[in-house]
């Protein structure tokens, strides 16, 4: 759909403006990351942000399923970007944590990412792109997450 041809009640949805946002972000962003790429952001922002997580807590931050963070996590630590080791207050629990590498590939994906995100908000100026960002948050801040 061109979306300078919708009608003026759907262009006047924020969900609906949202949503093709989010739409041109992602094919913004698959053109620079595959999904691969995306995922190991998500997963390494999430260790490098918040410190060792298990992969339960790591799929409530992020709204994964557990089954998809397992398979992220077993490739992640195949590749040598994350460590498994076990939490010290229960050993039946292991944590991850970003490996030197993994942080170095969080901050190539990390570049890339910004990339996206200069040509998704090319439109604005640095200050409405900060109060877009603003704005955004305090939406998601009012909603519980949802898994994906």
């Amino acid at each position: 759909m061109d979306d300078a041809g919708a009608p003026t009640r759907l262009r006047s949805l924020a969900s609906w403006q949202a949503g093709r946002v989010a739409t041109i972000g992602a094919r913004l962003t698959a053109t620079r990351m595959p999904l691969e790429a995306r995922s190991d952001f998500a997963i390494l922002a999430a260790l490098t942000e918040f410190g060792a997580l298990s992969q339960a807590d790591l799929g409530r931050r992020l709204g994964l399923d557990r089954a998809n963070v397992n398979g992220i996590v077993t490739r992640l630590e195949r590749d040598g970007l994350v460590h498994r080791s076990p939490d010290a207050g229960d050993r039946r629990r292991l944590l991850l944590t970003p490996t030197d590498a993994g942080s170095a590939r969080l901050a190539e994906l990390e570049h890339l990412a910004t990339e996206v995100q200069g040509e998704l908000l090319a439109p604005l100026e640095a200050d409405e792109r900060e109060q877009l960002r603003t704005l955004l948050d305090k939406v998601l801040d009012a909603h519980p997450a949802q898994p994906a």
